[in-house]
């Protein structure tokens, strides 16, 4: 009796460790496959990175993106170099055709789940990178494109870094950093970068964001002081220098005379001057198949006694929209 439930107990369990698919060892095969993967697909995007910022990549730069040791550095670049995906060229590392074309798959997958997560989900914007990070690794190029289709075919990440285009091209990067611009007039916030952490979540906690207008008003080796025309913002040097900004283009000056839509009376009729460059993807063509466009007449209706959403009467037809949303619609009272 006892011989036979031991041996039934075995025998499980070697079925349970060597079944096919869903066994033990199964299982541990395909993590360790998609954890090779990933640490492959890293490294493709440090290269990139590296490149586009015109800087060479060394084992030891990659060992330290990566935190690896160097034993398994070595071995990943002889993988690396083995599979056609970058060369060696004396101490340092270059992108391959085909390196260049799976890194950008993986920057185009990277930043297509950030809009998702951000204009979607609804996530804080200090949480998006690492949830893009973990799913970035599991996107098909089909999967891709669906999902850029159904996202309203967005050109730029909730940080302002342009997503690469279906054909693996990348768009030019805009703007300069905060701690280069030279002029005095106002400037468009087009780039938050997002590493380090830290220096981040510093531009959040300071109240910074995309397409914010802004503008110097003093500046000095242990601070910068800013002002979008009501509230004053102050960071250090080594955190401006993340922040990027182009010159206002004339369109933003309409701005000037404008108010959001959101600070509209109730009954008063406005029209509207400029969607907000921080709208984007989905978000930005579900408001134009509203016909919410330049010239555009619109007033609130219907108050709400919880205050949002917002019912408001454009083209003859009643929309609502939530508060935020309404905030990146600038208007004209008329």
């Amino acid at each position: 009796m006892n011989t036979t439930f031991w041996y039934l107990l075995v025998s499980a369990l070697l079925i349970w460790i060597f079944l096919p698919r869903v066994g033990l060892l199964a299982m541990y095969k395909t993590y360790r496959a998609a954890q090779e993967r990933e640490q492959v697909e890293d490294a493709l995007k440090h290269l990139l990175d590296r490149e586009q910022q015109g800087r060479q990549t060394s084992p030891e730069s990659l060992a330290g993106t990566l935190n690896l040791q160097r034993g398994r550095i070595v071995q990943l670049i002889e993988d690396m170099e083995a599979q056609g995906l970058i060369e060696s060229r004396g101490v340092n590392l270059s992108l391959t055709t085909e390196g260049e074309r799976w890194a950008m798959h993986v920057v185009r997958a990277h930043r297509l789940w950030e809009r998702y997560l951000t204009d979607e989900a609804r996530m804080p914007l200090e949480k998006i990178h690492n949830e893009a990070h973990r799913r970035e690794h599991l996107m098909t190029e089909a999967q891709l494109n669906e999902m850029d289709a159904a996202l309203g075919h967005p050109i730029r990440d909730p940080h302002g870094d342009p997503i690469p285009t279906r054909a693996g091209t990348l768009p030019k990067e805009e703007g300069m950093p905060l701690t280069a611009w030279q002029a005095t007039g106002p400037a468009r916030i087009v780039h938050l970068e997002d590493e380090p952490t830290l220096a981040f979540e510093q531009i959040l906690a300071a109240g910074l964001r995309l397409g914010q207008t802004i503008r110097i008003l003093d500046k000095n080796p242990q601070r910068y002081l800013l002002t979008d025309g009501e509230i004053e913002y102050r960071l250090a040097p080594a955190v401006a220098a993340n922040v990027s900004v182009v010159a206002l283009p004339e369109s933003e000056v309409a701005k000037a005379s404008s108010i959001p839509l959101a600070e509209l009376s109730y009954d008063q009729k406005a029209e509207i001057v400029i969607l907000d460059d921080a709208v984007q993807g989905f978000t930005r063509r579900r408001f134009l198949d509203l016909g919410l466009t330049p010239g555009t007449v619109i007033f609130p209706e219907l108050k709400n006694f919880f205050g949002d959403p917002r019912a408001y009467r454009v083209r003859g037809t009643l929309i609502a929209l939530r508060k935020d949303q309404a905030a990146q619609i600038w208007v004209r009272p008329v």
